[in-house]
């Protein structure tokens, strides 16, 4: 993601910053901090390696460098870098009130007490677009209450899904590459995995991203409940799968959990997943799969598309048509984990070729 200044303009009484990342941090951070600049900071690990030395003993420090910024967000009118009002960190704390801008449609959107609405209508006072049936359950208070209170729970008895804890040590294998980068949690619900991702303190930056308010309204109240939460580098967004409100290529990992069936389209959903994903960043999301037994069942694939006319969901027959989708949207390196019906993939945005 290109550099960008920050800009001296005041906005509602704030200093504007660009949400993107910067090609020399280092540089600029003694600038910014004098200036009271939220830093859109790159993440480092640290680890220590051993050195074959006449003191075996000896350590070396080493700074691992992540590329990208844990602030990434942009317009999802023009795909254009936020700025932004509020005071650093960018964090679930600092997002109620806060005043984000667009510098190219100057469209703005406001934080609310739980999540900050990035979603092309977001601030519309009138007009609204219905979703399909499997989106809009979501968005029913009862449904986004009951998530994590059995109805998740029920993934186990007839999907094959492994529950959980167990799921985030499967996915932690995929997402080793990028650990320590941002990642998003996309279609998060309830905040399941959102709130694991925070608290194992193993990504820079957390992205609890979904389209029903109620679902980030119950993900807010469980971090509410919980004691030393790591609120900082950590925050609530309400978008749509299909066009996400982030820079291109400036996002590690994206994860999807039991997700990819309720997307009214996944091949769009995808590619937006693509388009922000950084060169070697990573995908990783579980769904089921119709297959096996169920094949043999009459114009199954018939039923599907009736299905989906209906309800808005997809159902998937087969790996094949995971990877094929994947691939379609510019993804690769699929692999997958199954379980019954439940199947866990992974694909990566491929590095960009070294020009000769």
């Amino acid at each position: 993601m290109a550099m960008t200044t920050a800009t001296g303009a005041a906005l509602a009484g704030g200093i504007r910053c660009t949400l993107s990342s910067f090609n020399n941090p280092t540089r600029l951070i003694s600038r910014a901090t004098k200036l009271r600049l939220p830093i859109p900071f790159r993440a480092s690990s640290t680890a220590l390696l051993h050195t074959q030395t006449t003191h075996p003993t000896d350590s070396i420090v080493v700074e691992k460098e992540v590329s990208n910024s844990s602030n990434s967000l942009a317009c999802p009118v023009c795909y254009d870098s936020l700025t932004w009002n509020g005071d650093p960190p960018l964090s679930l704390d600092t997002i109620p009130e806060s005043i984000f801008q667009c510098s190219t449609c100057q469209k703005t959107y406001v934080g609310n007490q739980t999540h900050l609405d990035l979603t092309a209508t977001g601030g519309a006072k009138s007009y609204g677009e219905p979703m399909p049936a499997s989106t809009e359950l979501f968005r029913v208070p009862l449904i986004s209450f009951l998530y994590e209170r059995g109805w998740r729970q029920t993934f186990s008895v007839w999907g094959g899904f492994p529950g959980p804890e167990k799921e985030f040590e499967m996915m932690k294998g995929f997402l080793k590459p990028v650990l320590g980068g941002n990642i998003i949690d996309a279609s998060c619900a309830s905040g399941l995995f959102s709130r694991l991702f925070a608290k194992s303190r193993l990504f820079s930056f957390v992205v609890a991203l979904d389209y029903s308010e109620s679902m980030l309204q119950q993900c807010y109240e469980f971090i509410q409940q919980e004691e030393n939460f790591p609120k900082e580098n950590f925050i609530l967004v309400r978008a749509d799968i299909s066009r996400l409100p982030f820079v291109s290529n400036s996002v590690d990992a994206v994860h999807a959990g039991a997700a990819l069936h309720c997307w009214p389209s996944p091949s769009a959903a995808v590619a937006e997943i693509s388009r922000v994903l950084r060169p070697g960043g990573v995908f990783v999301a579980t769904t089921y799969i119709l297959d096996g037994p169920f094949s043999v069942i009459p114009f199954l694939s018939t039923i599907r598309q009736s299905v989906r006319q209906v309800s808005g969901s997809y159902i998937t027959l087969s790996e094949r048509e995971l990877e094929d989708l994947c691939r379609a949207c510019g993804l690769v390196g699929f692999k997958c984990i199954r379980n019954g019906l439940f199947v866990m993939i992974s694909a990566t945005k491929p590095n960009k070729i070294a020009a000769c």
